[in-house]
């Protein structure tokens, strides 16, 4: 006979899993014994007085559980092949007190682990416990009895001690002041203590250890917050009031979630680098992790290599165009060395080859390029179109500096895939900035095309389809920002009306649901950093970020996209425009400020880095109008970037905002990210690069050094010569140059420019663009 038991129980502290368990391994047969004759004696008494139906009578003196396995299995030795389930209330074989009033029983198992499923069953015993605590709650169907049951649970939670009620413990995004300790016993089980100020947070706090004191990392990782919905403890408030209660759960239940992932990397020896951040307090700036160390390796670079550098660079007269992802030590030497020799110039690909102009004509014979080979590729193609063809340009490496993503663009599945989409009128093409100039070229021809970023991809996309009705857009090369695209635009189509207007003035639901199907992208070309490097963001922010602020711009698809809208359901997230995030960050600065208490604030920053002097100076504001209470706060930044992504920023104007101390702002110069208009993701991946980290300090000199190439030593290095007709015969760099204009158009304008609507919508009958 399989028992499956339902039971009534007065409120009074529970046995432990682990206290049943014990007993179990004792072999105390007499207490299993008394315990299946105490359930027979009750069954029967229940049966009475519910005319014989078995049934649970549900009271708010009784605590409602399941207790599957309190007792051995009991066969029939009459029957083996019929099984029923009894259902008996259990007023017995209660031998000792839990340190928390929910908890449930468990059965006997292997020792030193929590059963993951229960016998019977695919639930592991939290969910079993949720669902029977929900039942719990949902049989008091009025919302006083289900306060005084959470009440009468607050009051059986032990208090923590003075010393973990710490700003380390606190919970983020709870009105009440919460606190979370957690630790891992002997036997690799999670236990928790909680408290807080509010009474019914602390009954929260109860259910919740209820659930997962003693459960295994795994349980308690295994349990969501979309869970907790049918946890229906408090009823009949005002919405503002009930939406509060649910993110109570959430917040609580992630923070759990973050401390057990925390404990079990610190068990198997796993260290997690965190993200690098900024932390802001009434006594200044303080960089934190790798933003400190590269920080200090950019503000401190070795004089000695920049005087080196300095040195040959005039003697030789070279000039030296840098991309942006450089590790912190180059962009640090070059910065000093600028000063001492104009013509060096750290910029996003699409100045490089201009700027290489401007050190040509002031009289630079050689021009180094620190970057991929397109890049220099395209500073060689705009240099001999400028007529300076006798100028050099060298690499920094004899082997191959290779692009995945613009190695994609050049393939034959991308011509295929711009092949097709000529077929269909009207159509777009919208190419990732980074790719040659020689492949822009190409598409052009086939397809009218714009260049984008990934901070301006979302507004190109929207902005052509309002301005060319039944458009079709094709976007390429990385198959990895398509689908994050695509994903943008899905849960766009579910948003109201209005917050779609934010987005785009001359959207709404109906039209974000009939472009979808008119929206392409390749599916075959990623950047191998952009596809890893996104993937750790994911799981690092859900491993060590989950219980912290998260902010998302709504114009930068992405990782942290899809997390802040989640966050932002349970209140503690925003997905919006750099306003929106500045203005969420100061509200719950002020919250923290009103309430006068101890607080560490931390905000995960979703979108280009460039806006952290705006969130700087308003967080010092708000601190310096309230001294008393800003002592006890400090706000952290969070940069979901690679740590070896570093760029500068400018901190001499913050609009709207009053400007902090001088000192503080010198300490802003440089921040962890991607500048503004960037072609690659926000989360600076790119720094990490294998290919990128070819372009060394040391190969910088050594190319120098050996200039002029008389004995042709440096053949490797130079830049290669592209093609420069294409197809149709007309100039690389005229026609690969057009979408770049194009982009630089809207960008200024805030639409597609004239020429290229014209071009989209007047084609040739073989699909060629119009020139």
């Amino acid at each position: 006979l399989s028992l499956s038991l339902s039971v009534e129980l007065p409120l009074f502290p529970l046995p432990t899993a682990r206290a049943v368990e014990e007993e179990e391994r004792r072999g105390e047969s007499g207490s299993r014994r008394s315990c299946v004759k105490g359930m027979e004696s009750a069954a029967a008494a229940a049966a009475a007085a519910d005319g014989g139906g078995g049934g649970v009578v549900a009271s708010s003196g009784f605590l409602r559980l399941g207790l599957p396995r309190i007792c051995r299995l009991v066969r029939s030795p009459t029957s083996t092949r019929t099984r029923t389930r009894t259902r008996l209330p259990i007023t017995c074989c209660l031998h000792t007190s839990s340190p928390n009033p929910l908890a449930a029983v468990s059965a006997p198992h292997q020792p030193h682990s929590l059963p993951s499923t229960p016998p019977g069953g695919d639930d592991s015993l939290p969910r079993l416990r949720l669902r029977l605590l929900s039942d719990e709650f949902r049989a008091l169907p009025e919302p006083i009895d289900r306060v005084k049951r959470l009440l009468h649970y607050a009051s059986r939670l032990p208090p923590l001690p003075d010393a973990d009620r710490s700003p380390h413990n606190r919970v983020m995004g709870c009105t009440a002041q919460v606190w979370l300790a957690a630790s891992m016993d002997p036997d690799g089980r999670m236990r928790f203590a909680a408290d807080s100020d509010s009474e019914i947070t602390r009954g929260f706090c109860a259910c919740l250890l209820s659930l997962l004191d003693g459960a295994a990392p795994e349980e308690v990782m295994d349990l969501r917050t979309e869970d907790l919905a049918e946890l229906n403890v408090v009823g009949g408030a005002a919405a503002g009031r009930a939406r509060s209660r649910v993110n109570t759960w959430h917040n609580v239940l992630l923070s759990m979630q973050k401390r057990t992932n925390s404990l079990v990397a610190q068990g198997s020896g796993r260290s997690v680098e965190p993200f690098p951040s900024l932390l802001i307090g009434v006594d200044g700036l303080h960089p934190k992790g790798s933003y400190a160390e590269a920080q200090a390796k950019y503000l401190s670079p070795d004089i000695l290599k920049v005087k080196e550098l300095v040195d040959v660079l005039k003697e030789k007269k070279i000039g030296v165009v840098a991309h942006f992802y450089m590790d912190p030590e180059v962009q640090g030497v070059l910065t000093a060395a600028q000063k001492l020799w104009p013509h060096i110039h750290i910029s996003d690909s699409l100045v490089m080859a201009d700027k290489a102009v401007k050190m040509a004509e002031a009289g630079c014979k050689y021009i180094t390029v620190l970057g991929v080979d397109f890049m220099s590729e395209n500073v060689r193609s705009i240099l001999d179109q400028a007529g300076f063809e006798k100028v050099g340009v060298y690499r920094m490496s004899s082997d191959q500096i290779g692009c995945s993503l613009a190695d994609a663009a050049a393939s034959p599945a991308y011509l295929n895939f711009l092949e097709t989409a000529s077929k269909l009128h009207p159509s777009l093409h919208v190419i990732y900035i980074n790719t040659s100039l020689e492949t822009k070229a190409h598409g052009h021809e086939l397809v009218p095309t714009i260049t984008c970023t990934s901070s301006n991809v979302v507004q190109t996309i929207l902005q052509a389809f309002t301005q060319i009705p039944d458009l079709n857009v094709w976007y390429g090369p990385d198959s990895y920002m398509g689908a994050n695209i695509v994903e943008l635009f899905q849960q766009m189509a579910n948003m109201s009306d209005e917050e779609i207007t934010h987005i785009h003035p001359k959207h709404d639901r109906n039209s974000i649901r009939l472009l979808l199907p008119r929206l392409r992208y390749f599916q075959d070309g990623s950047c191998i950093v952009h596809h890893l490097f996104g993937q750790e963001v994911v799981e690092k922010i859900k491993e060590l970020y989950c219980d912290a602020f998260l902010t998302a711009h709504f114009e930068v698809p992405g990782e942290m996209f899809s997390l802040a809208m989640e966050a932002k359901r349970r209140g503690m997230g925003v997905v919006g425009s750099t306003q929106n995030i500045l203005d969420f960050i100061k509200e719950r600065v002020q919250e923290a400020l009103d309430r006068d208490l101890d607080e560490h604030l931390q905000f995960v920053l979703g979108t280009e880095s460039g806006m952290v002097t705006s969130i700087v100076a308003s967080v010092r504001n708000l601190l310096g109008s309230n001294l008393s209470a800003s002592r006890k706060i400090n706000v952290e930044i969070v940069f979901p970037v690679s740590s070896d992504s570093l760029s500068t920023t400018s901190v001499s104007k913050t609009r709207g905002q009053d400007f902090v101390e001088a000192h503080d702002l010198a300490k802003l110069s440089v921040v962890p990210g991607v500048s503004t208009g960037e072609g690659c993701s926000i989360h600076g991946g790119c720094a990490s690069c294998p290919y990128m980290k070819m372009n060394s300090l040391s190969s910088l000199l050594k190319v120098c050094h050996q200039l002029p190439d008389r004995e042709d030593s440096l053949w490797a290095y130079k830049a290669k010569r592209l093609n420069s007709k294409t197809p149709l015969g007309r100039s690389v760099a005229d026609v690969g140059c057009e979408p770049i204009l194009h982009m630089r158009h809207f960008q200024a304008a805030r639409e597609l420019p004239q020429r290229l609507v014209l071009q989209i919508l007047n084609r040739c009958n073989n699909g060629v663009a119009v020139p």
